[in-house]
């Protein structure tokens, strides 16, 4: 999954991005470089956890195919079939529960949550997408948890993206945002329910995972 690659081809990535706080909106923040320092280290353990329970391309209740590549940890995961989406305690291609949350994921996520005003955050999920070259995530919010006002943690690693931001609904004007390797968008209270996406990721080369990227998404599901 770690790609090694000269650090010449790419010395874009390996200049970091200086550390700043960006508000999106009321309860939603782009922290920059914020899990820089970790990052690596993210990276290994998402490879121990692909182990146990492997990327897989889920299909959407219309039949569709998704093109991100996905996989959890937690004490439940997200999933997707023909019967809907809804959040699972085992994982149903392996048949056995999830792999936990690395203490690493669980102390970033309370870090950022707390950085973005959000104190004493504990998810019990965290969801991980592997973008390849012009995939891309629709436009959509998310509303199968039971508290719709948790923050949502999203950790960006690798390849740069543009996150879609949109508003309440989905026909509202939707800002651009782009992000890059170390980055980390939180959002919850009066922003939790707001439509966000990521546009096809672009051509290009990362260090530490080649032509990929992956994020992290943490939740409180329960």
């Amino acid at each position: 999954m770690l790609a090694t690659i000269p650090a010449t081809l790419s010395l874009f990535h390996a200049t970091p991005p200086p550390r700043t706080r960006e508000e999106l909106s009321s309860g939603a923040w782009v922290l920059r470089g914020f899990a820089l320092d970790v990052a690596t280290d993210l990276l290994a353990e998402v490879e121990r956890i692909a182990a146990v329970s492997p990327f897989r391309h889920l299909v959407t209740p219309g039949g569709k195919t998704m093109s991100v590549a996905m996989t959890n940890c937690g004490a439940v995961g997200w999933f997707s079939d023909r019967r809907g989406y809804r959040y699972t305690e085992v994982d149903p291609e392996t048949g056995r529960a999830w792999p936990p949350i690395p203490d690493l994921f669980a102390d970033l996520a309370r870090r950022a949550a707390s950085a973005g005003g959000f104190a004493d955050y504990t998810p019990d999920v965290c969801l991980i997408n592997r973008y390849e070259v012009g995939t891309r995530l629709t436009l959509h919010r998310d509303h199968d948890e039971h508290d719709r006002r948790a923050p949502i943690v999203s950790v960006s690693l690798g390849l740069p993206a543009t996150f879609r931001w949109g508003g309440l609904a989905r026909a509202d004007r939707e800002r651009r945002i782009p992000l890059a390797h170390g980055d980390v968008v939180v959002w919850g209270g009066p922003s939790r329910m707001r439509y966000h996406g990521v546009l096809p990721i672009k051509d290009d080369v990362h260090p530490l995972t080649g032509n990929r990227r992956f994020n992290l998404t943490f939740r409180v599901a329960r």
